[in-house]
């Protein structure tokens, strides 16, 4: 059997269909009140960017529950905190201000959608409303919303992601071994489970 490649709209289309009802009148522009209870229920959300060059980015972002800000109707605020500084994502933003986010509920099924434009602020007013233990954001990503709507659960429900009976974080060695194993690093694995231990959790927000 070869492969069949998929070269054009028309190809696409033919092979899944036209979308219909709701997948059609879903999109809005502005926030929803129930997506600003969203926003203040999700610690967690994935920011997709790609660069001038087409290269892509995907990189998840979490804090307590509300960590995304609501500026007003159609503008949010994710907090940057101290992290490995490669800068992937907002190195595309520089280049290229469209974005995509998902945030996720723990044990919801269906997820929240924002594309829009973004810009990198080092500092506002509003960076004291993101304070997380003292500590304010690195920067912040500030994003204009273009498009906004709920997404379905099958991809939840047939993954059964958050059935923990299906949960096997054993199934690969401990991250500090991942790190001695795939990347080129001097530090002896000891030194490395050190890292990720204890104070790898008391050490998040310095």
């Amino acid at each position: 059997m070869t492969t069949r490649e998929i070269t054009s709209p028309e190809e696409l289309r033919e092979l899944l269909g036209a979308p219909t009802g709701r997948a059609l009148t879903k999109e809005r522009r502005t926030l929803h009140p129930r997506d600003r209870e969203w926003l203040a229920a999700s610690p967690f959300c994935l920011i997709a960017t790609a660069g001038a060059d087409g290269s892509c980015d995907v990189s998840p972002k979490g804090d307590p529950p509300g960590f995304a800000l609501v500026l007003d109707d159609t503008t949010i605020a994710v907090p940057e905190r101290p992290g490995n500084r490669r800068a992937d994502g907002y190195r595309n933003i520089l280049a290229n201000p469209h974005v995509g986010l998902i945030f996720l509920i723990p044990g919801r099924t269906d997820t929240l959608r924002i594309n829009g434009r973004a810009r990198l602020v080092a500092d506002a007013p509003w960076f004291a409303d993101m304070e997380v233990k003292g500590h304010r954001p690195v920067l912040a990503v500030e994003v204009a919303i273009e498009q906004i709507f709920y997404h379905c659960a099958k991809a939840f429900l047939r993954s059964a992601l958050w059935r923990p009976e299906t949960w096997q974080p054993d199934a690969l060695p401990s991250r500090p071994r991942l790190v001695k194993e795939v990347e080129a690093v001097t530090e002896s694995l000891a030194d490395l489970e050190r890292h990720y231990g204890p104070d790898y959790a008391r050490k998040l927000y310095v």
